[in-house]
């Protein structure tokens, strides 16, 4: 039982990463019907600034927390600013071309993002700076009982109020209107007065954001950094996205929990499953195996990058639309 609260509360910490990487993907297809593959690459370059701003801010006797506060605070705008970049430079001249043009760009903008970095930060794994102590609180009376830190807590609660923030901008403001305006159809909307141009853009820069924070997030959970993280995190995310129904703002956050249990649990529990000794039990073809290599299993903890998608190809073949549905608007 023990266990499987741990995996539980390791799933949601990473279910909530993905969800918030996962509301950029689909935000962006929600309005122009976009799969933006740099995204993941928005994602790493929030980490590698709050990375410098927390490398020179460390040895400065400012309060740690104040610290990471600055260090978001200059991963934000950063990321905004590339955000809209991408959009007004590379997407916006392609918005009417084939599909395949911009997905194309996006692939090599990602590449640009990647190199940039690389030339920036290095090729090198940067450590990340721990200005916050980690406690860790048990959640039994043994010490083999689950334990949660203040940083998982903190992803989560983050990530909660994050989500929260994003839905009351798209159903209770003004500008949440014009985005699903022009989501339904951008024509009508440019006759009702809307600036789509401005909608569109405003879109890519929240996502953006959205990255900028999961990108500190990543970096203050796993404590290392470097120009490729963004590439498995955001093709993770874009499967939650795929995985809840793309442009949908709840499949997102569906999706990218799932995919954070999804991958917990079998890095938890398909170790043991596939044990080969476990295995001769019932199938006697794997005694050999088992002589040779007790403690050997043929999908361990290894193996937990593919969980998900597995999951994700059985959802699309028997539901491909994802789980709650796309929402896409009236293209006509």
């Amino acid at each position: 039982m023990d266990t499987f609260i741990q995996q539980l509360i390791n799933g949601l910490t990473l279910g909530c990463v993905y969800a918030v990487v996962a509301l950029g993907y689909t935000m962006v297809y929600g309005i122009i019907q976009l799969i933006n593959f740099a995204h993941g690459e928005v994602v790493m370059i929030g980490a590698m600034v709050a990375y410098t701003v927390l490398t020179m801010l460390a040895a400065s006797g400012l309060p740690p927390v104040f610290i990471v506060a600055l260090a978001v605070f200059a991963a934000v705008p950063v990321c905004m600013a590339v955000g809209y970049s991408m959009e007004r430079v590379a997407y916006r001249p392609l918005r009417r071309a084939p599909r395949l043009a911009p997905l194309i760009t996006a692939i090599g903008i990602s590449m640009i993002l990647q190199h940039v970095a690389l030339i920036i930060w290095s090729r090198n794994n940067l450590s990340f700076p721990q200005l916050i102590p980690l406690t860790t609180y048990h959640l039994g009376s043994s010490e083999t009982s689950a334990t949660i830190t203040n940083v998982q807590v903190g992803i989560i609660l983050t990530s909660i109020a994050m989500m929260a923030a994003l839905l009351a901008l798209v159903y209770k403001t003004r500008m949440g209107i014009a985005m699903r305006a022009t989501s339904q159809n951008p024509q009508v909307a440019g006759l009702m007065g809307i600036n789509i141009n401005q909608v569109i853009s405003f879109t890519f820069m929240v996502g953006a954001a959205l990255g900028a924070i999961a990108g500190v997030m990543v970096g203050t959970y796993y404590g290392i950094a470097n120009y490729t993280m963004g590439f498995i995190l955001g093709l993770k995310a874009f499967s939650a996205a795929v995985l809840g129904g793309i442009g949908n703002l709840g499949g997102a956050v569906l999706g990218g929990i799932l995919i954070g249990l999804i991958e917990a649990f079998g890095a938890g529990y398909m170790g043991d499953l596939t044990n080969v000794c476990f295995l001769n039990s019932f199938l006697p073809g794997f005694a050999n195996l088992c002589e040779s290599n007790a403690n050997g299993s043929l999908f361990g903890s290894n193996y937990k990058d593919v969980y998900a998608f597995i999951v994700l190809i059985l959802v699309l073949v028997f539901k491909p639309s994802g789980l709650l549905g796309e929402r896409v608007g009236d293209r006509a």
